[in-house]
């Protein structure tokens, strides 16, 4: 949350925070969620996730609005992901996509492997490829032969989160690759889903971890916030 505080200050966006206690009830907060729909001078509402085990994050989600949802997870605005016709994409593959254009990378046509099918990176991030007219495949933790796979890819985003687990062997020469991996070792060091030492020796682009995909999904934040406003 400081980081994305700090980006606030930094662009000149107002931004409160309310810091409740793991007991508070889900009725506490999904009562905050519905004062903060109502205010007109709030352009965006997040929720810091995971949530207690008490609280239904879905339920949450669902009753943030919309219209303030600038971390794209509410089903409306992940529908309308599906359809193509979106105000905000998830700001993780949105940041991703910027990642992509700035390299120079013409996405149409080229082979796009996203490892990961969560609701809030991998799911999204293979409908935007796709929009773009990327021919993608979605892997995951039990796909069969994953290597044989990872290695057809143009552009490959790893977000499975498991340490390290794209290794040199499984990329493609030249190939782009993105890590959206944030794990924590025992030693306290910081890696992402991609061995970077061996990966970046075949890869044309790479992002590193930490300072890859972190400080652009705070940027789509940013911008989803802004559009949020200007759409009111």
């Amino acid at each position: 949350m400081n980081s994305k505080k700090r980006a606030c200050e930094e662009i000149g966006i107002y931004s409160e925070e309310y810091v409740l206690s793991a007991d508070t009830s889900q009725d506490k907060l999904l009562a905050l969620v519905d004062t903060l729909n109502q205010k007109d001078g709030i352009h965006g509402i997040l929720v810091q996730l995971p949530l207690p085990a008490h609280i239904d994050e879905d339920a949450v989600i669902n009753a943030i609005s919309p219209y303030k949802d600038v971390d794209a997870f509410h089903p409306v605005n992940v529908g309308k992901i599906m359809i193509g016709n979106y105000n905000f994409a998830p700001c993780t593959p949105a940041g991703i996509m910027e990642l992509i254009a700035e390299s120079g990378i013409d996405i149409k046509g080229k082979e796009c492997v996203v490892v990961g099918r969560s609701n809030i990176v991998g799911k999204p991030m293979s409908m935007l490829l796709l929009h773009s007219h990327g021919t993608v495949t979605i892997c995951h933790s039990r796909t069969k032969n994953l290597a044989e796979i990872t290695r057809r890819a143009d552009i490959l985003v790893a977000a499975v989160g498991r340490p390290e687990m794209i290794t040199g062997d499984m990329v493609k020469e030249g190939a782009v690759v993105i890590d959206v991996g944030m794990n924590r070792l025992e030693d306290n060091k910081l890696v992402g889903d991609v061995h970077f030492e061996s990966c970046e020796k075949k890869a044309a682009a790479i992002t590193p971890v930490p300072g890859g995909v972190g400080p652009m999904t705070i940027a789509m934040l940013m911008k989803n916030t802004v559009k949020s406003a200007r759409l009111k």
